[in-house]
């Protein structure tokens, strides 16, 4: 199947913004952002130290490769421009008149500009009429009236930026996008911030005129906008349509997650008309009774969700209900119901199992059986991995920062619990397990371990769970004193793929899989 790239199942336009000291570094932009996949650019004038505009705007228009957007935006709007009104409307005019494609002016200035232009608007330039909330996102009755007021300021095109309080703000945008849609206006509509990023990769499903991609990340004109490249290599933007459905992996954090990255590739590969996205939820019940739909189809589960996502399914595997969390959700197509499964143990457990094969382990019975199992962690993960080990037959042990939470695992399991603090001094046996199953270690904390370097002689193998970075501090200091490691990212591998055939109904790309991971 081609590229996302290549091909092309919705009109959405990606526009780059352009943000430099001097107009040949924007000549410079403009031809990069072609290249790199973008169909418009918008050319921030009010970044230019220097600014000419009759030489300028001319020398702009003329260089530029694609369909240009000229916005100018004074600082109280959250832009640069510092200036008189007049020196800006007489700079914006001129854009119109040299042959601009589009010019954005704000709400609180559309009705002056009007006045200012009197009538004198030529026909090929569209005006965006842009409004922008730095704080929140308004309710939908407020963001209908909103929307009325920009098309009454004599917008060719509405455009509004929300920020993102919570991801179910996102919603309501959402909302006014297909009802504007209905109604042939067409509408840039995004929500700011990392709770907002749907807003922009899932624009060509709702209708949206287009959205915004940078052309380096972090260099951005406003928060939360993704690069071109993401956009179309990591969400295959091109290929989203009406018909798209919606998967995401739901933590927090979850910007580390290369869950999107594994799963766009192969439904792009497999022809499958879905998009996987990073879903940054702080309230999971909420998350679930906003997006009800049948499109959002389902979601992986990460920290701290696992436990609370299984309280909120309609139905759950019964090997899930055993452990207390679910790490993937599907939603039934014939009901809506919410079905939750736990494919974390399956994953985990395969790799420390062909781990310890490695190391000369060989017979019928899994070379788990009868090992000192332990487990740092109570959680969602610690509670697969403790359920796991038990049914291949070891001996485990839960460790936790609080000793009651160990406790309470340990007493369902059928094991023993430490405080974490206890495990320096731990070490009944040789050939021991060790599988960290928390955050400790991720990135950014990277110089963060559960257990000190001399404690880890005593074990055969070493897991971690965590695999932004893959060689943690835990597994390099582990390698260092002889304990075979198995990385997080072969659980992560493990686990995808029964969620990957629970999310489409086809064969998980194995291979596929590997390779997509072989890099990281």
């Amino acid at each position: 199947m081609a590229s996302g790239v290549g091909m092309r199942k919705n009109q959405t336009l990606i526009c780059a913004p352009l943000m430099a000291d001097t107009v040949d570094q924007v000549v410079n932009l403009m031809h990069k952002s072609k290249a790199t996949g973008a169909d418009i650019v918008e050319i921030r004038l009010d970044h230019l130290k220097s600014f000419d505009p009759h030489s300028d705007v001319e020398k702009l228009i003329k260089e530029c490769p694609l369909p240009t957007l000229f916005t100018y935006r004074p600082i109280w709007e959250g832009g640069q421009y510092d200036g008189d009104e007049n020196t800006r409307f007489n700079a914006l005019q001129l854009c119109m008149k040299l042959g601009a494609d589009h010019i954005d002016i704000e709400l609180k200035a559309a009705n002056e500009f009007n006045k200012f232009l009197n009538g004198d608007k030529p026909e090929k330039c569209k005006v965006i009429v842009s409004s922008h909330n730095y704080d929140s996102t308004p309710s939908s009755e407020e963001l209908g009236n909103l929307v009325a007021r920009i098309q009454t300021a004599g917008a060719d095109i509405v455009k509004f930026a929300t920020t993102a309080v919570d991801i179910t703000d996102v919603a309501r945008v959402f909302q006014i996008t297909v009802h504007c849609q209905s109604f042939q206006v067409p509408i840039i509509a995004m929500v700011m911030g990392e709770r907002g990023l749907m807003s922009r990769i899932l624009c060509p499903k709702f209708g949206g005129y287009l959205t915004f991609g940078t052309l380096e990340a972090g260099k951005v004109s406003a928060p939360g906008q993704p690069t071109i490249e993401q956009l179309l290599n990591l969400y295959n933007f091109r290929l989203i349509d009406s018909d798209t459905k919606v998967f995401g992996i739901i933590g927090k954090p979850v910007s580390h997650s290369k869950s999107p990255k594994l799963y766009n590739r192969a439904f792009r590969e497999d022809g499958f008309n879905g998009v996987f996205l990073h879903l940054l939820v702080d309230d999971l019940p909420k998350f679930f009774d906003t997006y009800s739909s049948p499109d959002f189809s389902g979601f992986s589960c990460t920290i701290p969700h696992k436990e609370v996502a299984l309280s909120r399914c309609d139905e759950v595997d019964p090997v899930a209900k055993s452990i207390g969390a679910v790490n993937c959700v599907i939603r039934r197509p014939n009901d809506g119901k919410l079905f939750g499964c736990n494919t974390d143990y399956i994953g985990a457990i395969s790799a420390i199992e062909d781990g310890l094969r490695e190391n000369g382990a060989s017979g019928p019975v899994s070379p788990l059986a009868g090992k000192l199992f332990v487990v740092i962690g109570a959680g969602g993960a610690g509670k697969a991995l403790a359920y796991g080990a038990k049914e291949k037959g070891a001996r485990v042990v839960i460790a936790n920062r609080t000793y009651e939470r160990a406790k309470e695992l340990a007493d369902i399991i059928g094991g023993q619990a430490l405080s974490l603090a206890d495990l320096e001094s731990f070490h009944p046996e040789s050939g021991m397990i060790l599988a960290n199953t928390t955050s400790i270690g991720m990135q950014p904390k990277i110089e963060e371990t559960p257990v000190p370097k001399e404690a880890l002689r005593h074990y055969e193998l070493v897991f971690d769970a965590v695999y932004t970075p893959k060689i943690t501090r835990l597994l390099g200091e582990a390698q260092e004193v002889g304990a075979k490691i198995v990385t997080g990212v072969e659980m992560f591998i493990g686990q995808a793929y029964e969620q990957y055939e629970r999310f489409t109904g086809l064969p998980a790309p194995k291979q596929l899989f590997k390779e997509i991971m072989g890099d990281h």
